[in-house]
């Protein structure tokens, strides 16, 4: 399955993400895909282990690998989602209320 498939699965369904960024391994929970002003493809996500700690971070697309969904659901209601998040410029997908 393509990477951007795989994010889209995760987002639709509310799926952890698991992944390597920046040569950690880490599990997320994706709630935005999209393009930047400079159409760089970002990934929103609540990172929940891995790298600098958990809470929301952002992934350049490009930079992920071994990207795959887990079977953990989340409820896709985290107190800082910001379904405009004023960072993407074009929103692919997201989670929805």
């Amino acid at each position: 399955m393509a990477l951007i498939n795989t994010i889209y699965e995760a987002i639709g369904r509310r799926l952890v993400l698991s992944f390597v960024y920046k040569g950690t391994e880490r599990t997320a929970e994706p709630y935005i895909v999209g393009y930047d002003d400079k159409n760089r493809l970002w990934l929103s996500a609540v990172q929940l282990s891995g790298g600098s700690g958990n809470g929301f971070r952002n992934y350049r697309v490009d930079e992920l690998s071994d990207v795959a969904t887990t079977e953990r659901h989340f409820p896709g209601t985290h107190r800082d989602y910001n379904p405009r998040d004023p960072r993407f410029a074009h929103i692919l997908k997201q989670v929805r209320g």
